[in-house]
């Protein structure tokens, strides 16, 4: 497996509220459209336009499909890529490693304006319509910009549904139908309907194709930190794709999408098998050294019999790569010997 080297961050002052303002003005037109919708409706108009959602409780207003997008995070950059969407892309950041061969990508893709969240003024100074954001930590006024703030600047906001946190809007489990949702919820964003279905219909196929490994399989997923770490939990996306490669999840206890867990109970619950996320800023590899130097640790029965599953981050959030994840863990688990 490679480590990939983290692009260095360009240094962006947050500036006041009024500078911020005074910049997207000049950049953007307001947003015309007061409409509200029904919650988690889609409310089209004469041509399909404008849509409304509501968006993590948010109200997203979208007169005409985006013509000039800042996406923040690898999964929804890949969602426009997969969709033929490149093209839209004026700026991504936050990207969690390389664009996979199958997908085309675009210059703005190649050279992330920022390899963290992006600050509020350099990304206005992109002049986006729309901020389609992985997380919503990426919208607040210490990164992107506050999602009101930017609405009334004439900058519309979309954040995956499957990151919403919110009672009522986070995915309880997260599902590969709600991935699909996002999809399509995406094409009727961008009037590119025909697209979505069709990449669905692919992925659906592609996943009722995958026979998932029947021999019990005990996992954990680790997916970040070092001296405590930060792995898969019961309701997220760790948990649809270990569910889907027919492995059980030694932390499904734990409601939520993500957790810490003691390295005392990483060697108490003894997996048979480790999934080892491979993300740009804490690579396999490092994880696989922490794991065999640790005197605790190296004595667990996977790292003797260096039972690792390894998956890019880019695939471990909910997105277009999901199907191909669990395809690859369950060709990895063939490979190991057990």
């Amino acid at each position: 497996m490679h480590t990939h080297r983290v692009r260095p961050a360009r240094a962006f002052a947050l500036p006041a509220l009024a500078a911020v303002a005074a910049l997207a003005l000049a950049a953007c037109s307001p947003t015309a459209s007061g409409e509200t919708a029904a919650e988690g409706a889609t409310t089209p108009s004469s041509g399909g336009f404008p849509v409304t959602l509501d968006n993590c409780g948010f109200e997203t207003v979208v007169d005409a499909p985006p013509e000039r997008v800042v996406t923040i995070k690898s999964s929804t950059t890949e969602m426009l890529l997969a969709l033929g969407l490149g093209d839209r892309i004026v700026g991504s950041a936050f990207l969690d490693g390389p664009v996979p061969d199958s997908l085309k990508s675009v210059p703005a893709v190649e050279e992330p304006f920022a390899a963290e969240a992006p600050g509020s003024e350099a990304t206005l100074e992109l002049e986006p319509d729309l901020v389609y954001a992985g997380w919503e930590s990426n919208l607040t006024a210490e990164t992107a910009g506050d999602r009101a703030t930017l609405a009334q600047l004439g900058v519309a906001t979309y954040v995956s549904p499957a990151a919403c946190k919110e009672d009522g809007y986070m995915p309880d489990p997260l599902t590969f139908d709600t991935v699909f949702d996002e999809i399509t919820e995406v094409g009727s964003l961008f009037d590119a309907e025909d697209a979505a279905t069709q990449l669905v219909e692919e992925q659906r196929t592609a996943l009722d194709a995958i026979v998932p490994d029947d021999r019990g399989l005990t996992a954990l997923w680790w997916s970040s930190g070092d001296d405590t770490p930060y792995v898969g939990a019961g309701i997220g996306a760790p948990q649809m794709i270990m569910d889907a490669a027919g492995l059980t999840n030694v932390s499904s206890d734990v409601h939520d999408t993500w957790t810490s867990l003691g390295w005392e109970n990483v060697v108490e619950a003894d997996p048979d098998v480790l999934v080892l996320v491979d993300a740009a800023w804490n690579p396999a590899d490092a994880k696989i050294e922490t794991l065999e130097s640790n005197p605790a640790t190296r004595e667990m029965t996977a790292v003797k019999e260096g039972r690792y599953v390894v998956v890019p981050f880019p695939a471990t959030e909910a997105g277009v790569r999901n199907v191909d994840a669990v395809a690859s863990v369950v060709d990895q688990l063939a490979d190991l010997d057990l």
